[in-house]
């Protein structure tokens, strides 16, 4: 319904039921003001209507690459320590980096955020987030929808979600294909947990039932613990973009470690192996495993331990690489595969 100037009237029984209209309004001309700024000349039609448009611009023959994840229980963690712009970072860095193991240069980018009942503060906070991200990675914040679920969601919690859309040219596609023995493993560093393994991380240090400890320094971390778990997932895609053309395979280190990763990308018959004394183990993995009393061999099938993602280069290539990346390291090498196995520490 509508008044007689055709403004939209509030449904008192649908705001008793847990979805407040006005407040949604509200919301969505926030969002629509905080995009603005990530939209180039090569978006049509941004947020607003029911759907984004974009040009592709001058292609000659592109491939469309695409990803979609959530932040886990990241979010929980942001939610106790009542903070929630790094996690907004986090859904757009981690699909950007997954669509970049394939060449993918990101051009626009989708959210989807759910909860009991639309918190503007909260949603801004975020958004504020996501549009950082975008905007460093040059990508376009096109879309997205906010979802006022009651009876679905308790009070407090929310899910965070993000689609990427990225392009490459066909012949530059990366699918791990060009890899051969010999070739050689390059680790960037994380900063930090960046998404994965959380759900431990809250049992480790109790956190769902005494949160305060997120406020807790600790003389390894030399910070609080909360501003270490919610320190933002490193975006690759700037520093690794000039190096592309060197680069013949990439994995992103995520829930699986680099063990349940970098086997993604293998050629049949190869395997990786991975000298684990070439790069030290953050501060916070340490403190995990001793707070925990977790094997070592857990670790690194839960955490990326340090290495957020691998590069993959032929040995003539090193060098430059290093050269471009000037904090990445060479961590291994390929193997001709012996056994089941397609990755071995070393």
């Amino acid at each position: 319904m509508a008044d007689v100037l055709g403004h939209p009237q509030e449904s008192e029984a649908y705001t008793t039921s847990g979805v407040n209209v006005a407040v949604t309004t509200q919301v969505k001309e926030l969002i629509r003001s905080l995009s603005n700024s990530t939209l180039g000349p090569q978006v049509i039609h941004g947020p607003g209507l029911f759907g984004g448009a974009y040009s592709l611009g001058k292609f000659d023959n592109p491939v469309l690459v695409s990803s979609a994840d959530n932040v886990g229980t990241k979010l929980k963690v942001a939610a106790l320590a009542g903070r929630y712009d790094t996690v907004g970072q986090d859904v757009v860095n981690q699909n950007i980096n997954d669509i970049l193991t394939m060449g993918a240069r990101p051009i626009f980018f989708l959210d989807y955020i759910a909860m009991e009942s639309a918190i503007p503060s909260q949603i801004e906070a975020i958004m504020q987030g996501i549009v950082s991200a975008c905007n460093v990675a040059g990508c376009a914040l096109i879309g997205g929808e906010t979802a006022e679920l009651p009876g679905v969601y308790q009070s407090g919690a929310f899910d965070l979600v993000g689609f990427v859309i990225g392009t490459v040219e066909k012949h530059a596609l990366l699918n791990g294909s060009r890899i051969k023995e010999g070739d050689v493993l390059l680790g960037l560093p994380s900063s930090g947990l960046h998404t994965n393994g959380y759900s431990l991380v809250r049992k480790v240090f109790h956190i769902d039932e005494a949160p305060t400890i997120l406020g807790q320094t600790f003389s390894e971390l030399g910070t609080t613990l909360g501003d270490t778990l919610l320190e933002p997932h490193r975006c690759y895609y700037r520093d690794i973009e000039p190096a592309l053309p060197l680069i013949i395979g990439m994995a992103h280190i995520t829930g699986g470690g680099i063990e349940g990763n970098v086997p993604r990308i293998l050629p049949d018959g190869l395997a990786a192996e991975v000298q684990m004394a070439s790069w030290e183990i953050p501060p916070i993995f340490k403190l995990i495993q001793t707070e925990g009393r977790i094997p070592e061999e857990e670790m690194y099938q839960v955490f990326n331990m340090g290495i957020g993602m691998v590069v993959v280069s032929s040995p003539d290539n090193v060098s430059e690489l290093l050269r471009i990346l000037p904090d990445a390291r060479p961590i291994g090498r390929m193997v001709a595969q012996s056994g089941i196995n397609r990755l071995k520490f070393v």
